[in-house]
């Protein structure tokens, strides 16, 4: 037997052995302990924003710290075996059929769809992709889609990607480096918004049912603990909240108007650019979320007037001018920090126990039918049995207060709430879309109070 002698021989075969065990070894607690999770490495969009903030609330619910494990799809099924973590959030097809994975609760169903460049033409059934460059994410969920589909059509061939994600892949359809890809259909509701030389046409197999994956041999409490935590989120309406969240915005916006914000924010954004930056450094609000409210009113034209005599860059009415003491509301400096004061002290105005981002969404609905109805919406929502904190609740709502069964009922009585309710989906997309556009650029921090700035704004009264 070869003897360890010198130092180093030791430091090697003590780093080795160290190696070894953390290959295999034991997990932590998962409960009263530490929560890992192996999360997509190279998603950063709403699926993974998705999956980091529901696998937070279980692991609140375990009382647990939470450690994310950045992983490829095609590297989870070791990750899991060899106990590195004790679950995969990735946005996983449950219906795969791997022996070493044990799948939860599903808690999404969502359709996998074709998407091509629309020079590619517009295939229609699966035969018809058999010459075509077709690439998708490796391990993905739209991969086992089309696996699935092999026995039937034994021609089908792709290029398995690996370090990449399924915006990465759209892009390349839209540039021209790939014919088509597959992804599911929340993923081509937001690409829709910047490309506009794409189009889902074909549906990939059966939709996929997205659920939590486990080793075989996880621990049967823990998931017993997992099946309670998704009938909980699912029966108090938390599990909808958090869809509405992330994707219930998705597909509001026709794919000319996505195409003109698109130009516009390389053309006439860069003018007022400054002034947004401004009102975000004064307000503690995302820039890009003013531009979005500021496109939303006016198309980012200072001069815009309405027949109601609304008017400027923000649309100011001649009320909310005099409170914010505005000498020229077609001025676009003033504007834009005016309509930036005004929103952030209406988001201020609401109760404390409505949190980010539904405070956002209710201080834009707000801004645009006032705080008054926005209250109606809230109550009328509560009377309904659902949460009136919740943006998610309140836009099924709202759209009925100029219904007169119901505006009678309340204290500020009629409103155009469908209008606002459009207004908010219709920001949140162009919010999105200027994320991607000016991904360098850092929103302000949402719990930024605009009370810290109090003596800011007075300079600007």
């Amino acid at each position: 037997m070869h003897r360890i002698n010198s130092p180093f021989q030791v430091f090697l075969f003590s780093a080795l052995i160290l190696l070894l065990g953390g290959c295999n070894g034991k997990l932590p607690s998962w409960k009263n302990g530490k929560l890992l999770v192996v999360v997509s490495e190279s998603d950063q969009g709403a699926e993974a924003e998705f999956e980091r903030e529901m696998t937070t609330l279980f692991a609140k619910d375990l009382h647990s710290e939470i450690e994310f494990i950045p992983s490829s799809p095609d590297r989870v099924d070791r990750t899991l075996r060899k106990h590195q973590a004790h679950l995969a959030a990735a946005s996983l097809r449950s219906q795969v059929n791997v022996a070493s994975l044990y799948f939860g609760p599903s808690y999404r169903t969502v359709k996998e769809q074709l998407i091509c460049n629309q020079e590619t033409g517009t295939p229609k059934k699966i035969d018809d992709l058999l010459n075509l460059r077709l690439g998708v994410l490796s391990g993905s969920a739209q991969e086992f889609a089309l696996k699935e589909l092999l026995p039937k059509y034994p021609g089908l061939k792709w290029q398995s990607r690996s370090n990449a994600d399924a915006q990465a892949l759209i892009t390349e359809v839209s540039e021209g480096a790939l014919d088509c890809t597959v992804a599911n259909e929340n993923s081509y509701a937001s690409a829709r918004n910047h490309y506009t030389n794409i189009n889902a046409s074909l549906t990939i197999g059966a939709p996929s049912k997205l659920a939590w994956a486990f080793s075989m041999d996880a621990d049967p409490q823990f998931i017993a603990a997992v099946k309670s935590f998704f009938s909980r989120i699912k029966r108090d309406g938390t599990l909808n909240r958090l869809i509405d969240r992330y994707y219930g915005h998705n597909g509001r916006l026709h794919r000319l108007d996505a195409a003109a914000f698109i130009s516009n924010a390389g053309t006439v954004l860069p003018e007022y650019r400054n002034l947004f930056e401004e009102a975000a450094t004064l307000t503690g609000l995302d820039w890009r979320l003013l531009a979005a409210l500021a496109y939303q009113e006016s198309q980012w034209n200072p001069l815009a007037t309405s027949f109601t005599n609304v008017r400027g860059m923000m649309m100011l009415t001649e009320d909310t001018a005099d409170r914010m003491q505005v000498t020229d509301r077609l001025d676009p400096r003033e504007s834009v920090l005016a309509g930036a004061r005004y929103l952030a002290l209406l988001r201020d105005q609401l109760p404390a126990k409505i949190k980010d981002p539904d405070r956002t969404w209710m201080a834009l609905a707000a801004y645009n039918q006032g705080v008054g109805h926005l209250e109606d919406a809230r109550v009328l929502t509560a009377r309904m049995g659902m949460n009136p904190n919740s943006w998610a609740d309140i836009k099924k709502w709202m759209p009925m207060l100029n219904q007169p069964g119901y505006y009678e009922t309340l204290k500020y009585g009629y409103a155009r709430g469908g209008e606002a309710v459009i207004l908010v989906e219709n920001i949140r997309n162009y919010h999105d879309m200027l994320k991607r556009l000016e991904p360098d650029h850092a929103s302000a921090s949402a719990s930024f109070s605009y009370k810290l700035v109090e003596p800011l704004k007075r300079l600007l009264r």
